[in-house]
């Protein structure tokens, strides 16, 4: 059905003029008779009686009236939306992210996107970097917030938002607690949570590279996915672990944190949004815009 006619029909009934019907809705007399014959055919029933003084509502076309307003009503939501939607201030936005982000980032990223455009609803999913980028990569997801590096091969594009690099998560108590910058090198003998070598293998690839240049090949006591599950695992006394320095921020009676000081440039991690570059939609755009300019703010 089409809602010009029904607009045509609403100012008419609104009027009970053609004369001045037509001037509302800027169109010539002539037209507007043609628009409202053709609607009562489809509709096929008449809506006015015309009559020497005016016209006048028939009792369909007074029934028909409230419908009508409604339907322009939910039709001009509709434009709404989709107008919404292609200019990126609307719609869905799913967002993967990695765990260690909700150390800081998120909590600056999302109060500012959602004062920026709180039309947009964000669906939110903690995943690996593996994932997300598999799930970005089958349109699961819109956009992603991973660990690099990463090691896989990706058509995803990335937008490196934070750099970081590795601190030593060490059980209270341990003996190397008690000094300050440790140098990697002491760690020769320790028993290491290290991450798996699948799901996380960015992460381990980096921490082995650490421990090799520092010359030594770590013994690997447990592996563990997630960064929070390897401070738990240091917690109970299982090894120590080299943590992105953020994950400072998580406090524990249980374990310390010490820097480290012959770490290599190589070693280095951080935080990359990534998207698919020729299929992101508008609110993923608009979302890389504004968590890269969070993030420089922030350095």
């Amino acid at each position: 059905m089409d809602l010009r006619r029904i607009r045509h029909f609403v100012v008419l009934a609104e009027t009970l003029n053609y004369r001045r019907a037509a001037e509302r809705l800027h169109m010539a007399q002539p037209p507007l008779t043609v628009s409202i014959q053709k609607l009562e055919a489809e509709l096929g029933t008449r809506l006015f009686e015309r009559s020497s003084t005016g016209v006048a509502l028939t009792p369909s076309g007074r029934a028909v009236l409230a419908e009508a307003r409604k339907l322009l009503f939910h039709g001009g939501q509709l434009q709404a939306v989709a107008r919404d939607v292609v200019e990126g201030t609307g719609g869905t936005l799913r967002v993967g992210f990695v765990g260690t982000t909700t150390y800081g980032m998120l909590q600056r990223l999302l109060p500012q996107f959602r004062t920026e455009y709180p039309g947009v609803n964000l669906v939110l999913r903690e995943s690996t970097s593996v994932a997300i980028l598999e799930q970005l990569e089958d349109h699961a997801l819109d956009v992603g917030l991973v660990r690099t590096p990463l090691l896989r091969p990706t058509r995803a594009a990335l937008v490196q938002l934070e750099h970081d690099h590795f601190v030593v998560a060490l059980p209270r108590g341990h003996e190397l607690t008690q000094q300050g910058p440790l140098r990697l090198s002491e760690l020769a003998d320790e028993s290491f949570v290290m991450y798996s070598a699948t799901a996380a293998a960015g992460l381990r690839s980096a921490a082995m590279l650490a421990c090799q240049a520092a010359g030594f090949v770590p013994k690997v006591s447990q592996e563990a996915v997630q960064v929070q599950t390897l401070l738990a695992l240091v917690e109970s006394g299982t090894g120590v672990a080299l943590v992105p320095s953020v994950m400072q921020r998580y406090a524990s009676d249980k374990l310390l944190y010490r820097p480290l000081e012959d770490l290599p440039v190589a070693s280095e991690v951080g935080l990359a949004l990534a998207y698919l570059k020729g299929s992101e939609i508008p609110a993923a755009s608009r979302f890389r815009d504004v968590a890269v300019r969070v993030c420089s703010d922030r350095s």
